[in-house]
């Protein structure tokens, strides 16, 4: 029994997704809408400061209030108190000390929420504030106070890593640099924003183990990290992934899970926990902050020469992944060119400032604005499309990375750039709504000026360094009242990216069959490893397609005919485990090593009109090229690069957490802002397919690429128009109002910007 062709709803069509309907119309059911007749509501007492010594905390008053049956402290942590997806440093309850606002110090449960909030109230905490951290440059020089006086990996200092890579020569290099230009760039701490709060329900087991049903992206590292809390073996520690509101890279550290089951175990009744707005800001780890130097050499015809870059990341109070961070950083900071020499060294610390981690990007974000920033400034220099210096760099099959590794995969850096290139620009708009400030009314064209960027990023797929990445699924094909009918079960996380769609289209290809199940997401399935990375479909789709190969095997040695006959002796099923191409860790004194499995490219075109004596910005269109390497479902691959686009607009000009003396501003959607309807341009996209030599149906990973090229993108179509330099994102309104312009702009046909260094 070979693959079956020609199946409705398979691999490449555009199939509907079946929470589609569902969250349209408000009836998906997500985790905060979890509920049990017995449960009580828990609650987390939090830190008011960043960095502070515990000297008193007395529990005694909220105990005494009518419907709190638990207060919960360090004390009552059954396991290992400390916890963390990389190293094991961040308290399941503070103990001695705080290191970040909002660290959690206690735990209530009531029977009313509104009862366990009045009694986090009655908890008399005694702090002895201390003076937080919260320079990354003085961490990475070594002053101030440590935030870790015992760090949990045993190093010494506020350095969290040191990425050192050293690629060529670079005394040769400096030596052939006809041309040299430099400039430091700074990126905000952007937040994940996903729309639902973190939330779960625990409920305690008849053999001493806790059911945890909650909204993640890695059920099982979550088990991990539960089990050694909880002193409790993995099989008394079952999670069951519930519907998940978002996620981003947010959801991979834990929040509510070991608490909750904490209080779900301590008082023996099911016990649901579910973060308001506010506190879903401190409950998460946001995107790294950075500051980074970048320096390109370049001869004069416009070919790269060299990169020197210097990354310095924020990480916050606890480590969270941000070795992993600061690595993909350090390892893109030369972007998606073919540079033949290069010096980078990326610095992750700590501050007292709030946790940051995963979030979509991964690093190559911070690193790309830099490297693209900078390329423009270099085009400007050599007098040069900037266009045409990018096409000339651009990366090929082959391009030594600046690690050392060959890339060995499609790298269709040049023709994303040249199709965009190649696209027409979009007239002027017309009305006030096409205009900065929009239906405000606030310009009627004058002072307006219009420019164009363009930008293009490259980031690894899957987990790198020589993670032993895995995933694994079974399959069951049975009869259902006559028909043939495939039974899928993995742990992948479904966080709105569409995994569960596509998982029903590999069977329905591989298997032959119109009638697809697909089982929740739970712990109960073999470990799936993350949805994150861009990787989900990479791997849990090839432990699908290999467990519906196992089963077609098993169909052909029982004989020849229909399904319907085949399978009259019972069902077949199988379990696959999918692993990628061995990758290797890089050396920690030059960086160099094998570490990545493929490549993503993604190249936007930014077109803004600014009004310049106002500040305001309206993106007319942002236009997207990108290879997918098979778009398995083209209507939800759109949509990914869509959404990921819109979290690169947010970076450009408005989403930022204000953080001052290590305490949050905006820790809400009033302050915090994000794009709306009314911010979205117009998001042409151009699909490339050029299949990867390694993975199931040359597929690639989608959801990361669009949000590395375009925040550049949008970046560089401002100083386009204004011949400002704006060295930093978001870019605020007062960054543009500039009453010195003078000069011509390509594109606008009154006065432009010269610029501005």
């Amino acid at each position: 029994m070979s693959t079956v062709t020609g199946i409705r709803q398979g691999v490449g069509e555009s199939v509907l997704r079946p929470d589609g309907r569902l969250k349209v119309q408000g009836a998906f059911a997500y985790a905060s809408d979890l509920h049990d007749d017995a449960m009580v509501w828990g609650a987390t007492l939090r830190s008011p400061h960043p960095c502070a010594r515990i000297v008193r905390l007395d529990t005694t008053a909220a105990l005494r209030l009518p419907g709190v049956v638990a207060v919960l402290t360090h004390e009552d942590v059954p396991g290992r108190p400390l916890y963390g997806m990389k190293v094991a440093d961040q308290p399941v309850l503070a103990a001695d000390r705080v290191r970040y606002q909002g660290e959690p110090v206690a735990l209530v449960a009531a029977d009313h929420p509104e009862t366990a909030r009045r009694a986090l109230r009655l908890i008399d905490v005694g702090y002895e504030v201390l003076e937080p951290l919260t320079d990354p440059e003085q961490a990475v020089r070594g002053g101030g106070p440590l935030v870790h006086e015992r760090r949990a990996d045993g190093k010494s200092g506020n350095v969290v890593r040191h990425v050192r890579i050293r690629h060529g020569d670079m005394a040769e290099a400096r030596r052939l640099a006809d041309v040299v230009v430099s400039g430091t760039y700074e990126v905000g701490m952007q937040d994940q924003a996903f729309l639902g709060p973190e939330s779960g329900l625990a409920i305690p087991a008849d053999d001493g183990g806790v059911d945890v049903y909650v909204s993640t992206q890695w059920l099982h590292d979550d088990q991990h990290q539960m089990c050694l809390a909880l002193g409790l073996p993995p099989e008394k520690v079952r999670l069951t992934l519930s519907g998940v509101g978002g996620a981003f890279g947010g959801r991979e550290d834990v929040s509510v899970q070991i608490h909750a089951a904490m209080l779900a175990l301590h008082t023996g009744r099911p016990v649901k926990m579910s973060y308001n707005r506010e506190e879903s800001f401190y409950g998460h780890v946001h995107r790294h902050p950075a500051r980074m130097r970048f320096e390109h050499g370049a001869t004069r015809d416009g070919k790269l020469v060299y990169v020197r870059a210097r990354l310095l990341f924020d990480g916050g109070a606890y480590t969270s992944t941000s070795q992993v961070v600061i690595a993909n950083g350090s390892y893109f900071a030369a972007g998606a060119y073919d540079v033949p020499h290069a010096e980078i060294d990326g610095y992750c610390v700590y501050t007292n400032n709030p946790p940051c981690g995963a979030m979509r990007g991964f690093g190559a974000v911070q690193s790309c604005y830099g490297v693209e920033s900078n390329l423009d400034r270099l085009a400007r220099e050599l007098c040069m499309d900037p266009v045409e210096l990018r096409i000339r760099n651009a990366m090929t099959t082959g391009t030594v990375l600046p690690t050392g590794q060959a890339v060995d995969g499609p790298a269709p850096a040049a023709e994303l750039l040249e199709r965009l290139r190649a696209r027409p620009l979009p007239p002027a708009g017309e009305g006030a709504f096409a205009r900065p400030g929009g239906l405000n009314n606030t310009t009627h064209g004058e002072g307006v000026r219009r420019g164009v960027g363009y930008a293009i990023g490259v980031k690894a797929i899957g987990f790198s360094g020589g993670v032993d990445d895995r995933s694994v699924a079974r399959v069951r094909l049975a009869l259902a009242n006559g028909e043939p009918v495939a039974e899928i079960h993995t742990a992948a996380a479904e966080c709105g990216q569409g995994i569960v769609t596509v998982q029903a289209q590999i069977a329905r290809t591989e298997l032959g069959v119109e009638r697809v199940v697909v089982l929740p997401a739970d712990t109960l399935a073999g470990d799936a490893g993350s949805s994150s990375a861009s990787r989900i479909s990479w791997m849990s789709g090839g432990a699908v397609q290999g467990a519906c190969k196992a089963v077609r095997e098993e169909l052909t040695a029982r004989g020849d005919g229909p399904l319907e006959v085949l399978l009259a002796d019972g069902p077949v099923e199988a379990e696959y485990e999918y692993r990628h191409r061995r990758t290797f860790p890089i050396d920690p004194e030059r960086g160099q090593g094998d570490a990545h499995i493929a490549f993503a490219f993604a190249a936007h075109r930014a077109v803004v009109d600014v009004d310049t004596e106002l500040g305001l910005v309206k993106v007319v269109e942002l236009a997207t090229a990108q290879d997918v390497g098979k778009a398995m479902n083209p209507l939800a691959v759109e949509g990914q690069i869509e959404g990921g686009s819109a979290q690169g607009l947010g970076l450009a000009l408005m989403e930022e957490l204000h953080v001052q003396d290590g305490t949050v501003r905006n820790p809400s959607f009033t302050d915090y802002l994000i794009p709306t309807i009314a911010d979205m341009p117009s998001v042409p996209i151009e699909l490339l397919e050029l299949p990867h030599p390694d993975s199931p149906y040359g597929l690639n990973g989608v959801g990361e690429p669009p949000t590395l090229s375009s925040t550049p993108a949008i970046a560089n179509a401002l100083r386009d128009a204004t011949g400002l330099a704006l060295a930093r994102v978001p870019v605020r309104p007062g960054d543009l109002i500039h009453s010195g312009l003078t000069g011509n702009s390509p594109h606008d046909s009154g006065p432009t910007g010269s610029e501005g260094r």
